[in-house]
């Protein structure tokens, strides 16, 4: 039976875990009014700068990571999901949902990307199918608008997965439209988007590849990618912690017990390879795209810690690594007044660092430029707790 996302389906908030349901509105809403812009002043827009202070030419002629906008529309579900679960909106009853910036914010990456949502990374596209698929069953839950509109999104993607997904090198997913790189990065979450939308036989394929070739058979986690150099293979063997988050949602969708025990032995290396030492607290990956790896692994932590056809050490330990996550980055937050916009509403913006275990008086002091990145991930990783 599959799983899906274990941010979704989720309880009514218990004493347990109202805390981080609480920490985690607050994170929202310090990404949602810091980050949050309309796009060329347009109504009905929204989508996240990627760094504060900015202008607003920067944002149009520099980088907008299409990745990141992605992972902010995931954000922006899980706390739509407990404003379902709670019936009240997480910024107030004169504000938007979370649900209706998600869905703007569908609509305006579209529109960011010149009237499309294909772009030249297949691992981009995958994490935006994945958030829109989740968005699609909020829109049902909630019967609001946009079911159409996430359809078309997958139906365009969906197109795209499988032109990438061949058997070029023994199988896999390809990185990007140059088709000279077969990574984890693209591979794991097309995986997963092909579990959760009923097409068993790729998902089982592309996570046979991922076993057969990139995972490592000492540290049990798995490697970067294959690139073809000089019309030869080569194996990428560096190992990033959030390529391991959406291989073990793979496996956990998949569920069975060779699935499963396989999601138990990663749960482990995880904790063995990817922690800083001495602690539960997944490590750091700096800013930038590395300002999202930790939150992401957390995410699928999440789903193994609460679930139960795993065994009770591999969920015990997958719900300490998000815990103990979780509480570095809310320790090491700092209040950040000079980024209220606007005229005061009584909320101080707070600031999480982009490596749990330094705060962020040192990593963002005032006066700092702050990366969009870095504050969803600690959203993410608020949100994940929560779910516990």
């Amino acid at each position: 039976m599959p799983v899906h996302d274990a941010l979704d389906n989720q309880p009514l908030p218990t004493p347990d875990d109202a805390d981080w349901a609480g920490r985690a509105d607050q994170a929202a809403r310090s990404v949602t009014r810091s980050f949050g812009r309309r796009l060329l002043f347009l109504p009905g827009t929204h989508i996240g700068a990627i760094r504060i202070p900015g202008n607003t030419l920067r944002s149009l002629l520099g980088p907008w990571h299409y990745w990141w906008q992605a992972h902010y529309v995931d954000c922006l579900v899980d706390t739509g999901r407990r404003e379902l679960a709670r019936k009240t909106r997480f910024d107030g009853g004169s504000r938007p949902s979370a649900g209706r910036l998600a869905s703007r914010l569908v609509t305006t990456i579209r529109l960011r990307n010149l009237f499309r949502f294909e772009n030249h990374y297949y691992d981009d596209m995958a994490w935006l199918a994945l958030s829109t698929l989740r968005l699609e069953r909020l829109a049902e839950e909630t019967r609001k608008p946009g079911r159409r509109r996430n359809a078309y999104v997958q139906k365009r993607l969906t197109l795209q997965f499988d032109s990438a997904s061949t058997d070029d090198l023994g199988g896999g997913t390809f990185w990007s439209t140059k088709r000279d790189f077969k990574n984890t990065p693209a591979t794991a979450p097309v995986a997963l988007y092909f579990a959760r939308t009923g097409r068993r036989e790729r998902a089982q394929a592309l996570v046979g590849w991922l076993n057969s070739r990139l995972l490592h058979p000492e540290r049990g986690v798995y490697q970067d990618g294959i690139r073809i150099r000089n019309g030869e293979p080569v194996l990428e063997e560096a190992v990033y912690t959030y390529n391991q988050g959406p291989v073990l949602g793979a496996l956990l969708e998949l569920g069975g017990p060779d699935y499963l025990e396989r999601a138990a032995q990663l749960v482990a290396a995880i904790d063995r390879e990817l922690t800083a030492p001495g602690t539960r607290v997944i490590r750091g990956d700096g800013t930038g795209d590395g300002g999202l790896f930790t939150g992401i692994l957390v995410r699928y932590l999440a789903l193994a810690g609460r679930d139960e056809r795993l065994p009770l050490e591999a969920r015990t330990v997958a719900r300490e690594l998000v815990l103990a996550t979780a509480g570095a980055f809310w320790t090491g937050r700092r209040e950040a007044p000079e980024l209220v916009r606007g005229t005061p509403t009584g909320h101080t913006p707070l600031l999480f660092s982009p490596n749990p275990l330094s705060p962020a008086t040192e990593t963002y002091p005032a006066g700092a430029g702050v990366e969009l990145s870095t504050q969803l991930q600690a959203w993410m990783t608020f949100e994940a707790a929560a779910t516990l």
